[in-house]
């Protein structure tokens, strides 16, 4: 046990960073496989949970693609699980120095087990789709806290200081009010479409057509505002680099935009709803790395005198 204690870092290192940067990529990958059971109409492939069957944890050849598609998405949370568990054992050893990442990590570690319960009773629930929807949002949260992780991982340790001017703050949070918005529209078209994740599924009873343009509406205000906030950036500090998370947003959001028009004109395809669902926690990803570089190292602030009057000496947490 000393061996392996002293085995564990002390300091971030490359295996921090790598466990990280894993944590954030298995919680975008299970938004992938999951958009997939759903398109797939195989959401009750599996028909109960935790078991796939009443008499076997395994899909039965019977159950056909379908069974091996919902039970391939709930393999990934033992992955989840198995990632999470090495991202707190990697930061645990240095808990009192950087409690940002202990805490950060432990959080995440005891959301996956929520999730999948989550996850358990949608399927318990026969797929309705405002349980569905809160296990999407569920990932939603899950990835914006694993984009801080890899965030803090890079960051000096001790308290933060806003390191912009405050409109720039202030005009990056509403920009963010805006992503939540558009992804919780989002989750309600697509709880009134036609990918219920199974043919016996219920709907939400709203209407699909008229749904899209309401989630188009907080989506084109979203890009008014990125638009600002890029042309912003280059006023603020470029050792913030928020000319590269801002410019990353809005490539994001250009994407989006592209798949969801061209999705609504296609007939909402698999295969492009799929990637409109990843490519909004992505947006959510890209959001909170902008938010995370409003902030820098207190010490660092005091010291660079590119922040002279960008700052104030309230702590912005730690």
């Amino acid at each position: 046990m000393r061996r392996f204690w002293e085995w564990l870092p002390a300091r971030v290192d490359r295996r921090v960073i790598a466990a990280a940067w894993a944590t954030l990529a298995v919680q975008v990958g299970i938004v992938g496989t999951g958009g997939l059971v759903r398109l797939t109409g195989s959401g009750l492939g599996c028909p109960t949970w935790p078991r796939c069957t009443d008499g076997s944890f395994v899909p039965t050849p019977e159950m056909g693609i379908h069974g091996v598609i919902e039970f391939g998405n709930r393999t990934l949370t033992f992955v989840l699980v198995v990632v999470a568990i090495l991202m707190f054992l990697f930061v645990v050893r240095m808990r009192r120095r950087r409690r940002d990442l202990f805490w950060l990590s432990l959080v995440i570690g005891l959301y996956v087990p929520l999730q999948a319960i989550i996850g358990g009773i949608t399927v318990l629930t026969n797929l309705n789709p405002y349980v569905v929807g809160l296990h999407y949002f569920a990932s939603v949260v899950l990835v914006s806290l694993a984009t801080v992780l890899v965030a803090r991982v890079y960051a000096a340790p001790g308290p933060r200081v806003r390191a912009v001017p405050r409109w720039f703050a202030l005009l990056a949070h509403l920009t963010s009010a805006l992503v939540l918005i558009t992804v919780v529209v989002g989750i309600l078209v697509t709880g009134s479409g036609p990918h219920a994740g199974d043919g016996g599924a219920a709907r939400n009873g709203l209407d699909p057509e008229f749904m899209q343009h309401v989630h188009s509406w907080p989506a084109y205000a979203l890009l008014a505002l990125t638009l600002v906030l890029v042309a912003a950036s280059w006023r603020t500090d470029p050792a913030l680099r928020l000319r590269l998370w801002t410019g990353l947003l809005l490539a994001v959001e250009a994407a989006q935009i592209v798949v969801g028009l061209w999705q609504a004109r296609t007939g909402l395809p698999i295969v492009l709803v799929n990637v409109h669902m990843v490519l909004a926690v992505l947006l959510v990803a890209a959001m909170t790395a902008v938010v995370m570089h409003l902030t820098a190292s207190a010490g660092v602030v005091q010291e660079d005198p590119a922040y002279a009057g960008s700052v104030h000496a309230a702590p912005a947490g730690r």
